[in-house]
């Protein structure tokens, strides 16, 4: 199985599904060197020291950010850890949307969303409950130190030169009739209950505004107040269809709250401002 590139879980309501992310596009064009012309000979680039005048390794460079010229605020790793409160290994679901109000130039890069060891029912009961309601999860995830918007969606054909797309006959996807009818129409339900109509102006990116506040007190000297980090997404689903009702309650409509319970019931007798990133 080919390498994952982040691994993490997909929160929504009360609902966390682990998760690894692959690539889905690959670049066959060919690559090229930058060579000297008179031998022919490829150029080296090296990092060098403005100061010193001398090559730097990799393990001796920090990240800074100039707020004046020739001033910078060095932001270590647990500084952009502390920036991500703990969401760096989640994708948040925050709305359901339908997928054909998005602007396609909303959409950046394609990945293929596969579930972890354990986690194959959740995956596939998120997976066929987006299918049958036809929605889009609308969620953030932070990659490669910044965060996206991404559109979480169940996708069967894309417009790519064929040898573009990574073969994904070596990935892992659960099948439909692992899932319960009860569990899909309790899933059903909660999606219906955070359902929304597509406003992109509605998010922010919240991991760029906490790394300013980071920046703005290195300046100043003094200690950041950042929002407290949330607790990290849980590494399996214990009880899916109590998390399920646990979810449909907390997130229940005020005007549907009645109604929804009773299909709960019956339920459980009968058994793109920003760019956004493709899911599946």
């Amino acid at each position: 199985m080919p390498r994952s590139i982040w691994k993490g879980a997909i929160a929504f309501g009360l609902v966390s599904i682990p998760v690894e992310l692959h690539t889905a596009v690959r670049d066959h064009r060919p690559k090229f060197r930058m060579l000297h012309a008179r031998d022919k000979s490829p150029v080296r680039y090296e990092r060098v020291c403005q100061r010193e005048g001398k090559p730097v390794a990799w393990e001796d460079l920090v990240k800074g950010f100039e707020y004046e010229k020739g001033r910078f605020v060095v932001l270590t790793k647990e500084d952009l850890k502390t920036a991500a409160l703990a969401k760096d290994r989640a994708i948040d679901i925050l709305d359901f949307v339908n997928g054909e109000e998005i602007d396609d130039r909303y959409f950046e890069t394609p990945y293929y969303l596969t579930p972890q060891r354990g986690s194959h029912h959740a995956y596939a009961l998120l997976r066929d409950a987006l299918k049958d309601s036809g929605r889009v999860g609308i969620a953030k995830i932070i990659i490669r130190e910044a965060q996206h918007l991404a559109a979480v969606e169940v996708i069967e054909n894309a417009l790519r030169y064929e040898d573009e797309l990574v073969e994904t006959s070596q990935l892992e996807f659960p099948a439909r009739e692992q899932v319960r009818k009860a569990e899909l129409d309790m899933a059903k339900m909660l999606i219906d209950n955070l359902a929304s109509e597509w406003d992109p102006s509605k998010y922010t990116d919240e991991y760029r505004e906490n790394l300013m506040k980071l920046i703005r007190a290195g300046i100043k000297g003094e200690k950041p107040k950042l929002p407290s980090a949330e607790p990290p997404a849980e590494g399996k689903v214990v009880d899916l269809m109590e998390r399920l009702r646990q979810s449909l309650a907390q997130n229940q409509k005020p005007a549907a709250r009645g109604a929804h319970a009773k299909r709960a019931r019956a339920g459980q007798t009968k058994t793109r401002g920003k760019k956004t990133h493709r899911a599946a």
